[in-house]
């Protein structure tokens, strides 16, 4: 069968035409699908192909940006981490500024503008038990490691602010309260 001449320019004008397409909301042929559209499964749904969609990490893997401290909660390990434990950072105004604002959103509410334990959630009557004051000598005689203990684990009525407060923070938590918190 003889194809006219016409015929093969028109076919082969509207082949280009067709693959120059100017839509952007379609990728246009998918010539490997299993690639472009993954098998995602929802959590906690059952693997078509047997077992847990969502698996668990394996045994004494570290999330990313996480450090691990061999401490517990006990007041033994606060003590030791006082020994232990120092404060990497140095006394800059950047380090100061960083502090004051994470104290600022964190711990002001209930240790208050001066760090005297004098914060709305107490003095509002919203919390029944003063929290501790940190401009005391009692403070002053702990160490920067017991502070940061404290901090990650709480201690008293204070609650654990791991989760919230980022290593490097609450180590410039502790350059403020020493060094700001104390000039007023």
């Amino acid at each position: 069968m003889k194809i006219s001449r016409l015929t093969l320019i028109f076919l082969i004008i509207s082949a280009i035409s067709y693959s120059c397409d100017r839509d952007n909301n379609s990728p246009g042929y998918n010539y490997y699908p299993d690639m472009y559209d993954s098998r995602a499964y929802e959590p906690y749904s059952e693997n078509p192909e047997g077992g847990p969609a969502m698996l668990l990490p394996p045994e004494g893997s570290i999330p990313r940006g996480y450090a691990p401290l061999p401490y517990t909660k006990e007041l033994s390990d606060r003590t030791r981490a006082g020994r232990e434990l120092t404060n990497p950072f140095a006394y800059t105004p950047e380090n100061l500024e960083r502090g004051k604002i994470m104290y600022d959103r964190i711990c002001l509410m209930c240790h208050g503008l001066l760090g005297d334990g004098k914060g709305h959630l107490y003095t509002s009557g919203l919390y029944n038990f003063p929290p501790a004051s940190l401009i005391n000598k009692k403070v002053d005689s702990l160490a920067d490691g017991e502070i940061f203990h404290t901090i990650t684990y709480g201690f008293g009525v204070m609650p654990e602010h791991a989760t919230i407060v980022q290593p490097d923070d609450r180590w410039k938590i502790i350059l403020y309260i020493r060094k700001d918190l104390h000039k007023n």
